[in-house]
């Protein structure tokens, strides 16, 4: 499964900033940076579930915000990139 997964993270104190890197540094386990608050994830269901939880588990409801998207099977493939690109792009699952 194809996943793209944006964010914004309230930093307005430190509790916000420390949630910030802890919703980028699950992020990171999972897929790969594209932008700033943006992943491509590519991964199975079990982990698509598992990331769910992760994130659900590191935000604040009335403070920050989760957009997560599913592709079909060619996904990132039909993705138009301009500018600086990706040295890496993975096709398979990460495990940590």
């Amino acid at each position: 499964m194809n996943v793209l997964v944006a964010y914004d993270v309230g930093t307005a104190d430190e509790e916000g900033k420390r949630r910030l890197r802890r919703v980028a540094k699950i992020c990171e386990g999972y897929g790969q940076r594209v932008q700033y608050s943006v992943f491509e994830v590519t991964c199975s269901q079990a982990h698509y579930v598992r990331l769910i939880a992760d994130l659900r588990g590191a935000i604040v409801d009335g403070e920050d915000s989760l957009r997560i998207y599913q592709f079909d099977r060619s996904g990132f493939d039909d993705v138009l990139r301009i500018g600086r690109q990706m040295a890496f792009e993975p096709r398979e699952p990460w495990s940590i």
